[in-house]
């Protein structure tokens, strides 16, 4: 007997769609797929970089950072990624899901996410026009790439070493690498 094929979502389709878990779905090319639930190293980066991010961002409502923000890609209707954080200076509505207008969005690499936060999601968030930012940071060691718009180009800086200091220039703070991975057990014990 010959298996049914699957129906691609449409992002509409998705984002009314529930499985009845508590699992979060990312959908690329009109496919739903599962996410991995994040390491304890993850949550507490993701944690303490949007905390310092949102603080940054007080005095300049309705200016906010988010967590497991929901971003569109703009040039496909059957995509849509979960970041680990991202700002926007638009105003809250209510329902909506996506962000909207991202300046900056950070992903928190893990082993199983690199690949794909590298190879598909960081292209992507090139393209969202409003994005000025774009940090990839590792959960295992002190490590992170900062993508900044220079104009019509991207310069990427690296940070590697709890010396380094992370600049969200987008935000307008610095953050010290010791700072954000301060207690946290590394898989890398030189780091």
């Amino acid at each position: 007997m010959a298996e049914l094929a699957i129906k691609p979502m449409t992002l509409d389709e998705f984002l009314r769609w529930d499985d009845g878990t508590e699992t979060h779905y990312e959908l690329i090319g009109g496919s739903p797929v599962a996410m991995t639930p994040p390491a304890e190293a993850h949550r507490i980066l993701a944690v303490r970089l949007v905390t310092r991010i949102d603080a940054a961002l007080a005095g300049q409502r309705p200016c906010n950072a988010q967590v497991e923000a929901g971003v569109v890609r703009p040039d496909r209707a059957d995509t849509y990624f979960e970041a680990d954080i991202a700002a926007t200076c638009e105003g809250n509505e209510p329902g909506r899901q996506a962000i909207k207008d991202p300046f900056l969005i950070v992903e928190i690499l893990s082993p199983s996410t690199e690949r794909h936060d590298r190879r598909v999601k960081l292209p992507v968030y090139r393209q969202i026009s409003t994005v000025q930012e774009i940090v990839l940071i590792a959960s295992d060691g002190p490590y992170a790439g900062t993508h900044r718009r220079a104009g019509g180009q991207w310069i990427t800086e690296i940070l590697r070493g709890g010396e380094s200091v992370l600049a969200l220039t987008s935000v307008g703070i610095e953050i010290p690498m010791s700072d954000l991975y301060e207690g946290i057990a590394l898989a890398d014990a030189e780091n």
